[in-house]
Order: C-alpha cells, then structure tokens, then sequence
C-alpha cells in the first residue's frame, strides 16, 4: 500500500503538532515553565521527498536535560539511565548558577541562615541549590520523550511500515 507526499506530511503536521501541545502541557503541570524560555522555544520542522522525509524538533540547549535528567558528580542515584553527567568537562562553566539564579530571583525564593535567622540572598540560595544538583543530579521530567513516544502509537500503521519506523531509534535521532 503506498502512500502519497500529501498524506505524510498531513499526518506528521499532525503528530509533530501534538508532541509540541503535549510536551508543553507537560512543563506547565510539572511547574517547570517559569520563565516561559524552554516552553516558547518547542519547535517542529518537517519536510516530505519523494522516498523518504525529514522530522525534526527544536528546542533550547537544557530542554534535553530537563526531559533525560543528569547524573551527578558523587551519585547517579537521580538519573541511572541519563547519558549527562555533571562534571564531566563538556558543559558551559558556570551555566548551572546562572540558570538557578535566575530561576532562585524569578521564584522570590530564599533560604534562612541557620544562626541570624535572616534570609540568605538570592545568589548565596542559588549557590547552595547549584552545588546539591552538581552532585546530586537531576531527576529526568520526561516532559518530550513521553509525549512523542504516545504519538508515535498513533501513527498510522501505513506510514510505519512504509518508512520502517522504530520509536528508540527515532528518539535517538532528534535534533535538540
């Protein structure tokens, strides 16, 4: 059974479109949409050829890390099947605090020093929750990856078969 040019590129409109909502939807129930940054920066690209077509999502650099987790310097506990790890020299240095910075300023949230009883700054908080993640790691959201593979489900059974499509080695294959 074949299948036109026109057909496959209404039907992956269609499902990119939905991971897109999803993976959203996603971020915004998980309470990881602060700033809008990662939840404005889901993109789609697709494009039909004649024997073959190019899917392709986009998102800002952490999304990836947000969705696998990361494992951290002294334990892997948080994230065991991550492929990140922190500290393993490849990062941007000091990308993490500045990140929780920002996140630590647009949240108002502050720790109390333990003796005075007064609140720590926001740098000082940010620092505290910077080096726990450094170390600890960072659960995995799965806030793209479960999405797609639901709507991969729904694909049409012709369009699988016609293309040999697997869930594992498409998401393997993304563009982050």
């Amino acid at each position: 059974m074949s299948i036109n040019q026109s057909e496959v590129k209404k039907e992956l409109e269609r499902f990119a479109k939905v991971v897109k909502k999803e993976a959203r939807t996603a971020l915004t129930k998980q309470d990881r949409n602060v700033s809008k940054e990662l939840y404005n920066s889901i993109k789609y690209d697709v494009e039909v050829y004649k024997n073959s077509f190019h899917l392709s999502f986009y998102m800002k650099d952490y999304g990836k890390f947000q969705d696998q987790g990361v494992k951290g310097k002294s334990s892997s506990a948080r994230a065991p099947q991550s492929e990140f790890k922190f500290g393993s020299g490849t990062g941007k240095k000091g990308g993490l605090t500045t990140g929780i910075f920002e996140w630590v300023k647009a949240r108002r949230f502050q720790f109390r020093d333990k003796k005075s009883g007064r609140f720590m700054s926001f740098k000082s908080t940010a620092f505290l929750i910077s080096r726990s993640i450094y170390h600890k790691g960072l659960k995995p959201t799965k806030f793209f990856s479960k999405p797609f593979e639901k709507a991969f489900t729904r694909l049409s059974d012709d369009l699988v078969k016609a293309y040999g499509l697997e869930v594992n080695k498409l998401l393997s294959d993304i563009v982050v």
